[in-house]
């Protein structure tokens, strides 16, 4: 349970230390931190589920992309400010460093192998980004009109003639 937990605020923390790093404008951190989590914790909850970590790598982008997309109109701006500080702590960062390390020790079977998970998890990370910024814009717009619609509906003054 502490496991889970420590998982939790590192990745909200990270998310939010990269939104910082960014640039992003202070109001989102909150909504960044939240994105980073949901695709660490679908990332964390595959993996543990004995699936491949490329596999959750997948998931877990597929989780960060849907959340900034739904975060972007209802925020209204743009995606790059959930997508690229969620998408973080998704990076296969230890993958690539071992690689490195067991090319410079020559042992490249190793390294061989390190590197190819690498590859294949940033392949699994890019794969889940086209797959949701595919889906048309308007139906994100859509699943938000109709609220907005019956808002404007009681807020507007009558007008008398």
């Amino acid at each position: 349970m502490m496991h889970t937990v420590m998982n939790v605020i590192c990745s909200f923390m990270g998310t939010i230390g990269f939104a910082v790093m960014f640039n992003v404008p202070m109001r989102f951190y909150l909504c960044c931190g939240f994105t980073g989590t949901a695709g660490w914790m679908a990332y964390y909850a595959i993996v543990n589920g004995d699936m491949s970590a490329v596999t959750a790598s997948f998931f877990g982008t597929l989780a960060v992309v849907l959340i900034s997309r739904i975060l972007t109109v209802l925020m209204k701006c743009p995606i790059t400010i959930f997508l690229v500080p969620g998408i973080i702590p998704l990076v296969p960062g230890a993958g690539i460093y071992y690689t490195v390390y067991y090319i410079v020790t020559d042992q490249l079977a190793e390294a061989s192998r390190r590197g190819m998970e690498s590859v294949k998890a940033a392949f699994a990370i890019v794969l889940g980004i086209v797959v949701v910024v595919a889906i048309p814009r308007d139906l994100f717009h859509r699943l938000f009109y109709f609220r907005n619609l019956r808002n404007k509906d009681t807020d507007e003054p009558e007008v008398k003639s």
